[in-house]
Order: structure tokens, then C-alpha cells, then sequence
């Protein structure tokens, strides 16, 4: 039955000795990168906090607004007016935050607009659908200005949760385990230097006895 790690040498004493001190340098940065995405995080809350309070009271103020417009028009009579669909441009610039990939809103075509813009009749769509329509727009312009910090602070959390997975690893089961093997190998070295001690004194005892 073969022993739990590698075999008691001078060599793998050594190797693991060095595989220790590896593995304390990366403890080390992992502890320093994960304070550092916690300070990034705790720097980021308070907007975010903000931008999904400012979401939660546009929402708040859309859906009664649609249920008004709904129950004057009906759902074919919204999506009678909404037409013709538009499209909302976008410009995205990828970049890097404490090495994780994210992609930043640097631009986009504006979202409100007023009667004219739209198209539509007043006369035709009313009050309540007009109002129903400038709080969708107001929602879907908080959302989109919330959306690169929220992917952010995604991404952060993301990565705070591996690096502490890997330091809990390195901390928890790897360190220990090579102080143990280390230890282990230690004491029977020691163990076999003794013995060798004393077969030369017995063996010198011998040699030195009368005959």
C-alpha cells in the first residue's frame, strides 16, 4: 500500500518547501485583490442603490399609467398607435475593470419624445395613452443608464466570489496539506539520520572492541 504523498526525500522535502512559499506569494495577492474588489463594490453601492431606486419609482409610475391607457384603448388600440416600431441605437464600448471584461454605454439615440416625434394624432390617442407612453420612455431610459453599472457590479461580484473560493482553496486545504507533508517528511529524515547515527556508533563500538 503505497504512503500519502510523495516519497520522504531530501529532493521532495525541498520541492515542497518551495510549492509552500508559491502558494503563500499567491495567497497573498488573492487576499489583496479580493479587498480590492470589495473597496470597488462598496464604492459602487451607493449609485447603484440610487439607479435602482430611481428604476423602482419609474416602474411605479408606468404600470398604473398603463392600466389607465389599457382600459380606455384595449391592448389592440396601444399596439395600434405604437406603430411603426422603432429601433434604439446603442453604442458600446467593451473595457476592463480590475482585469474583468465589461461593456460600457457611451452613447445612445434619445429615447423621449413628444407628439410629433411619434406620429401620432392627440386627438386619436389620448391623454392617458401619451402619459402611459412618456413614463415607458422615462423607465426605459433610467434602465438603460443603469445597465453598465449593474453589469459591472455583476461581474465584480462574480469574480469576488471566485477569488474567495481560491483563497479558501489555497488557505483551507492546499497550505495545510503541504505544511503537514512537509512536516511529515521532516520527521522521517530525522528519524532516518538518527538510526544511521547510531549504526555508525555501533558500528565504530564494534570495530574498536578487544578480540
Amino acid at each position: 500500500m503505497r504512503g500519502r504523498g510523495p516519497a520522504p526525500t531530501r529532493y521532495n522535502l525541498i520541492r515542497s518547501k518551495r510549492r509552500l512559499e508559491r502558494v503563500r506569494h499567491g495567497t497573498d495577492l488573492l487576499r489583496r485583490k479580493r479587498q480590492a474588489l470589495v473597496g470597488e463594490l462598496f464604492r459602487l453601492a451607493r449609485a447603484a442603490v440610487d439607479a435602482r431606486a430611481r428604476v423602482e419609482e419609474g416602474a411605479e409610475a408606468f404600470y398604473p399609467a398603463l392600466l389607465r391607457a389599457l382600459a380606455i384603448h384595449g391592448g389592440g388600440g396601444l399596439t395600434a398607435s405604437a406603430w411603426p416600431a422603432r429601433e434604439i441605437e446603442v453604442e458600446i464600448l467593451p473595457t476592463r475593470t480590475w482585469g474583468i471584461g465589461v461593456a460600457e454605454i457611451v452613447a445612445r439615440s434619445p429615447v423621449r419624445r413628444g407628439l410629433p416625434a411619434r406620429g401620432t394624432a392627440p386627438a386619436l390617442t389620448g391623454p392617458a395613452a401619451a402619459e402611459a407612453t412618456d413614463r415607458l420612455e422615462a423607465l426605459i431610459e433610467l434602465l438603460l443608464d443603469a445597465a453598465s453599472r449593474e453589469m459591472l457590479i455583476r461581474r465584480l461580484g462574480h469574480a469576488l466570489s471566485h477569488t474567495s473560493r481560491q483563497l479558501n482553496t489555497l488557505e483551507l486545504r492546499v497550505a495545510p496539506d503541504l505544511a503537514s507533508q512537509i512536516a511529515r517528511t521532516r520527521r522521517i529524515l530525522e528519524e532516518r539520520e538518527r538510526e544511521e547515527h547510531a549504526r555508525v556508533k555501533q558500528l565504530l563500538r564494534s570495530r574498536s572492541a578487544p578480540r
